[in-house]
């Protein structure tokens, strides 16, 4: 390397079985960064202490290293990561014994043999622990199975809601408010078939099939069942009102909605994002896949409480008259 090459600051760090160095370059562009007989040879242009230059250096190391660096390039620096070929803790970085000028120790990074030798072992027992906690845990056989479905029963939901949307918005297109009132002997087949699938989901949470909680699923899947089967199969007068076209229309709609709340309740649960836990000496923490399974249950309580009131000012405005007194 040439004399008058430029340097840049390089500061250095080392663990048992890696070095770190940063080069102190911003904007890096095009480096190159190659390690052969046991010598580390850079070049790369970047913004250092001498302006926007091509800068270079090269360092033969102490011990034998692996040949191929891994290198991260930021905004502010550049970070080459090297394997030694050893476990070992060296007592300096160069074969040179002493330091080059543009060398320093990098002490964000620093330790010294025993602080990085509890590093390692706190590592390695982090390693056996996980490996233990993972040899507890018995295989399911029947995982790929229950996966598959799983799959097969969203998708078959997912396709029947979709029918009852298309084709009920399809008809309101083309006939108008008259699609209003045929809707239940157009549609209610479909209906029936993902209701009484849709049972199911109480089921599959109830075997632990799936992580999502149970009472959500059974008041969503009851409440719909009890209006479908109850309240309109077995009232001919209900099943021409328009108030049915609204009711399914919504159903195929909001069906995505629950589903999505349903399904991201257990992964806030796993991993407690935007829960709060109170100061101590309380010492409690309010999870929030709890208040959204409240705010589900809540839903459909607003959901039969809106219906209940709806009826009751329809039967109001639609009653019979009282007669008049001659």
């Amino acid at each position: 390397m040439a004399d008058c090459s430029l340097r840049p600051h390089v500061h250095w760090a080392q663990r048992h079985r890696e070095l770190y160095l940063r080069v102190e370059l911003s904007d890096v562009k095009n480096p190159d960064v190659s390690i052969a007989d046991n010598v580390l040879r850079f070049r790369a242009q970047g913004h250092g202490a001498k302006g926007d230059n091509i800068y270079e250096f090269q360092i033969e190391f102490l011990e034998p290293v692996e040949p191929k660096p891994v290198c991260r390039v930021t905004q502010r620096q550049l970070n080459i990561t090297v394997q030694k070929k050893e476990s070992s803790w060296w007592e300096r970085l160069t074969k040179q014994e002493k330091r080059p000028l543009f060398l320093a120790p990098d002490f964000d990074r620093w330790l010294d043999e025993s602080d990085a030798e509890m590093e390692l072992k706190e590592k390695e027992e982090e390693k056996i622990n996980k490996m233990k906690i993972e040899s507890r845990v018995p295989k399911d056989p029947f995982k790929h199975l229950k996966k598959g479905y799983l799959i097969m029963y969203n998708l078959v939901q997912f396709l029947g809601f979709s029918w009852i949307f298309v084709n009920m918005t399809v008809r309101l297109f083309i006939l108008g408010k008259d699609s209003f009132y045929d809707t239940f002997h157009t549609i209610a087949d479909m209906m029936y078939f993902c209701q009484t699938l849709a049972l199911m989901e109480i089921l599959n949470s109830l075997i632990g099939l799936v992580r999502s909680p149970l009472i959500p699923a059974v008041i969503q899947v009851f409440g719909r069942n009890f209006i479908l089967f109850v309240v309109l199969g077995s009232l001919e007068e209900m099943q021409s009102k328009a108030v049915v076209f609204f009711l399914f229309y919504f159903w195929s709609i909001i069906e995505l909605f629950t589903v999505c709340l349903i399904q991201s309740i257990p992964i806030f649960s796993e991993t407690g994002k935007f829960s709060l836990g109170l100061p101590n000496p309380l010492n409690v923490t309010i999870q929030f896949s709890f208040l959204l399974q409240m705010y589900l249950i809540a839903l459909f309580l607003g959901l039969f409480v809106n219906f209940r009131y709806l009826y009751k000012q329809r039967k109001q405005h639609l009653g019979p008259k009282k007669r008049k007194m001659k």
